[in-house]
């Protein structure tokens, strides 16, 4: 059968052509929580991947953080756990960077096997959202930026994670060192080798910083006209900071929040809106006099956020990372060049005009992400919904009329699962196989005992 993606099986034999020393190929897919869960096939098996695709389970979307299966998804037994056909994303063959023998690697997506998409799969919710853009004549366009943690292999006398030592000569820091240059000096071979890893796969990676914590990092990504690209270069970019930094000696840690004293690991996403002609529409045409588009869109995600913040933060760790004076927002508020707000218009080149959404963390899922906020956005201009006035000073003493967003994993799993809104935003299937996904979750969270309660209870009560 024509694969439903739009790739070819020319593609194929150009890159097998082209790289005549790769020997297998690694063939991914994300589920709900944005891991990656494929196969590793042999050089001689790809041309059959581009012309009749690859037989995988429906229960691979319908798993866990842990990989365990989530029977409240309905993709288990409810369906007989049969297979589906995946297929790969067109442009996403690449090689892999220092790996022994050469590997590459494809995006996949899972497509039921007469060719419709299989709406479990995060990718298809998030080109619901473009198709519904694309149908008012608008292109969204957007990039992604990864905050993360180089750490230790081993924990501290504490149990607690620590910071890397630099790979360059093992000198150890401590200290925040927040946009240090010398302090990136260190960790250059690794950063060296995540750099050549990006353009082996086409991905922009571009500003290298050293963040507000001792051991965190920031790599920002070159803007697409493309958003769904955006999404594959944040999730691809995450999988290659991780296979360098272990090869480098070192864990890279995407928890939204692994060290307790200290900021934790947002995933900002930056995004404008394209008519027809390449103009982005968000931009001002007269200066000071904020187009009504971009303060509908605005609105929209302000009068979303509550309902949506599950998708933001979706683990019970993402949690911690909302506090003041922190970086991450508590509030819905929005405003003009101000780091405390959750949505920021950066001042700038009026041609950018864009919207910084804050809230996610680094650990949420970028497919689900982006088709959220696009949701957000449309909703604001479908309904014309005024954002409210501008926040100018200290977000987190301020906006106390807002919008409510939960304050809790737990809440936020209710407001998710009650929501009409996230519905439309993710299409039925998926929204039921993510908040199922997390409220198991939550229910494992929940009768763990865990090291805390022995600190608290054990010789107190």
């Amino acid at each position: 059968m024509t694969c439903p993606s739009g790739a070819t099986p020319e593609e194929a034999q150009a890159f097998l052509d082209a790289h005549p020393e790769i020997e297998a190929i690694d063939i991914v897919l994300h589920d709900s929580n944005g891991i990656g869960r494929g196969k590793i096939i042999r050089r001689h098996e790809l041309m059959s991947l581009y012309t009749s695709g690859r037989h995988m389970p429906i229960s691979i979307l319908g798993l866990d953080i842990c990989g365990e299966d989530v029977h409240e998804t309905g993709l288990i037994w409810d369906q007989g756990d049969g297979d589906l056909r995946a297929w790969p994303i067109p442009g996403s063959l690449v090689p892999l960077h220092g790996t022994t023998p050469p590997r590459a690697e494809v995006l996949m997506s899972l497509f039921e096997l007469d060719g419709r998409p299989m709406t479990s799969d995060p990718r298809h919710a998030l080109v619901r959202q473009v198709e519904a853009f694309a149908a008012r004549g608008l292109r969204p366009a957007g990039a992604f930026e990864l905050e993360f943690f180089l750490l230790a292999n081993d924990r501290d006398e504490r149990g607690r994670a620590q910071p890397a030592r630099d790979v360059l000569d093992r000198r150890a820091s401590r200290k925040t060192e927040v946009y240090s240059v010398d302090h990136l000096h260190g960790m250059l071979p690794l950063f060296s080798d995540v750099y050549a890893a990006a353009e082996k796969a086409g991905i922009k990676a571009e500003t290298l910083i050293s963040e507000y914590a001792p051991g965190q990092y920031e790599l920002t990504l070159h803007y697409r006209e493309d958003v769904m690209r955006a999404a594959d270069d944040l999730i691809r970019l995450k999988r290659i900071v991780r296979a360098q930094a272990r090869a480098h000696g070192v864990t890279a840690c995407f928890m939204a929040k692994p060290v307790e004293d200290y900021a934790g690991s947002g995933m900002h996403f930056h995004v404008s809106l394209q008519d027809d002609a390449g103009r982005n529409v968000f931009a001002e045409d007269t200066p000071g006099q904020w187009q009504p588009i971009l303060l509908h869109a605005l609105g929209g995600l302000r009068a979303t956020m509550g309902e949506a913040m599950l998708v933001f933060a979706p683990h019970l760790n993402s949690w911690r990372r909302f506090a003041n004076q922190s970086y991450a927002p508590v509030s819905t508020a929005w405003g003009v060049n101000n780091r405390s707000v959750a949505l920021r218009v950066p001042e700038g080149d009026v041609r950018a005009r864009r919207i910084e959404h804050r809230p996610s963390g680094v650990d949420a899922n970028p497919y689900l992400v982006a088709a959220t906020v696009l949701a957000g956005i449309l909703h604001g201009i479908d309904h014309r919904i005024d954002p409210g006035p501008e926040t100018t000073g200290n977000a987190y003493a301020e906006d106390a009329g807002g919008p409510e967003i939960p304050r809790d994993w737990g809440s936020a799993i209710r407001a998710a699962t009650g929501s009409r809104f996230l519905k439309d935003a993710l299409g039925e299937e998926m929204h039921r196989t993510f908040t199922a996904v997390k409220a198991a979750e939550y229910a494992r969270v929940a009768r763990t005992v865990s090291d805390v309660d022995f600190d608290l209870y054990l010789h107190t009560v």
